[in-house]
């Protein structure tokens, strides 16, 4: 299972692509806004194409440093808007992948985009059904918002298992991108689906290195080498 790390904070990425364990980002247009605002405190001065040129310069940085598919998202809602603002961003660079959602537009949209050789992450997917006509219209990739069903008292995890199962049974070559990750269990239980990648935040997948257990043991071993070797 591919892991994509769920930020725009560019330090952050910094940080996590050392690890040598990220495959991919994904965005969304909250993000970008924190990381403007991050970068540039004085951005309510900034005109409207000041933060579009800022948000691609950080586009291109995050597809630099993670060199593998960046998810960025379209603001518009009809058709005509959304294939406007994804062949733009898709001039960023060879790894953006256009965030559609799952509307009658967003599905007209994608099979318009996927058309065009430009890959679709399907966003704001919520029921086996809509996974799949996101499939068949060409996504390149499908986000299930799992945490955001648990939310609502609804099993989250159990929509990668279906959509898994439907993807397998007819071949799709659809990737199932779990999102809206809470914990560290979502990682685990979505890698025990079956799901291809899932996008987490940076503060949840720094806590899938630590374990106390391990904290307890290397302590031990140094202090116990410590006392017949000294400092």
């Amino acid at each position: 299972m591919k892991i994509f790390i769920d930020t725009a904070n560019v330090d952050e990425i910094k940080k996590l692509t050392g690890l040598g364990i990220i495959d991919g980002a994904t965005t969304n247009p909250t993000l970008l806004s924190k990381e403007i605002a991050r970068q540039y405190p004085d951005y309510s001065s900034f005109s409207k194409s000041k933060i579009l040129e800022e948000s691609k310069k950080i586009l291109f940085e995050i597809c630099e440093l993670v060199k593998g598919p960046v998810s960025a998202e379209v603001i518009a809602t009809d058709s005509d808007g959304m294939v406007k603002e994804a062949e733009e961003l898709s001039k960023i660079h060879e790894n953006i992948v256009i965030k559609i959602p799952f509307t009658p537009e967003g599905l007209k949209t994608t099979k318009i985009l996927s058309s065009k050789g430009i890959r679709v992450n399907m966003t704001l997917v919520f029921s086996p059904s809509q996974a799949l006509l996101s499939a068949k219209a060409g996504a390149a990739f499908v986000s299930p918002f799992t945490g955001r069903l648990d939310d609502i008292s609804h099993w989250g995890m159990d929509i990668i298992r279906v959509v898994v199962d439907i993807y397998n049974n007819y071949g799709f070559d659809t990737e199932v991108l779990v999102a809206s990750c809470r914990h560290p269990l979502h990682v685990v239980e979505s890698a025990l689906a079956g799901a291809d990648i899932i996008t987490v935040p940076p503060g949840v997948l720094e806590k899938l290195l630590k374990h106390p257990l391990t904290d307890i043991g290397l302590e031990r071993f140094i202090s116990d080498w410590k006392k017949v070797f000294g400092e």
